[in-house]
């Protein structure tokens, strides 16, 4: 059992936090001493972990407490997900690191500003707030998908990244052009048809995805060739008015 100040220095959480969690039933103690201190198990502290990761992710406290008192709650999931974050802000420190070493070095002249791009921890967090969230998009995923087998899920992956063949067929040409607007166009109506209503925005915020790095990057880079999530990230944001 640890206390309640101890739990504080553990997990970098003011003792009056923790007090809070225990009034509104997010995270209650394990149990109280005889003088009426909070104390906490394993059990406790492994919630506790829970709850810090989704606070990461800028969920709102009524909807964390939700998530963690799943019967159907995916440890693994999102664990993977604490780290995938936390590798996207390492690299989004990196290139601040970098940008000011430059900085130090060469003066003011031919500043950059892309170092303070946080989108890619922003798109992340919203894909997160998705999948955990059950938004509206989300949900109609999971109706559109209850029924598809593993083989299905494998064919309609197959045909989404045929359109990215499409787009690195193209991606000597410009990102506004016709034919990469026709593929924005084409890719969106897929999604909408098999996975959710794809607005605009998601959209957007689905190319931003697309160039973060990663699994899904690769994927693209292996339909397309090296080039292609760029060239459809920056064909998609023109699309969506961007």
């Amino acid at each position: 059992m640890k206390t309640v100040n101890e739990v504080s220095k553990l997990a970098g959480v003011s003792i009056r936090t923790l007090q809070y969690y225990d009034k509104i039933g997010l995270l209650r103690p394990t149990e109280y001493t005889e003088a009426g201190y909070r104390l906490y198990d394993d059990t406790a502290l492994e919630r506790l972990h829970r709850i810090l990761l989704f606070r990461e992710l800028e969920f709102p406290l009524k909807d964390i407490k939700e998530i963690v008192s799943r019967s159907d709650f995916d440890k693994k999931k999102a664990l993977d997900q604490q780290i995938k974050l936390l590798e996207l802000k390492k690299e989004h420190i990196e290139n601040l690191l970098t940008m000011c070493r430059d900085l130090k070095r060469r003066g003011v002249k031919n500043l950059s500003f892309t170092a303070f791009d946080s989108s890619k921890i922003e798109e992340y967090s919203r894909m997160a707030k998705e999948q955990w969230g059950k938004t509206p998009a989300y949900k109609e995923f999971e109706e559109k998908s209850k029924n598809r087998t593993k083989e299905d899920e494998k064919n309609l992956m197959g045909e989404l990244m045929k359109i990215f063949e499409e787009f690195g067929s193209i991606k000597e040409k410009e990102p506004s052009s016709k034919e990469a607007q026709a593929l924005a166009k084409k890719l969106q109506d897929f999604i909408t048809k098999n996975m959710y209503t794809c607005t605009k925005e998601i959209l957007s915020g689905l190319g931003k995805w697309y160039v973060s790095g990663g699994e899904v990057t690769d994927n693209i880079e292996n339909a397309g060739g090296a080039g292609t999530a760029e060239f459809a990230s920056k064909a998609i944001q023109i699309y969506c008015g961007n």
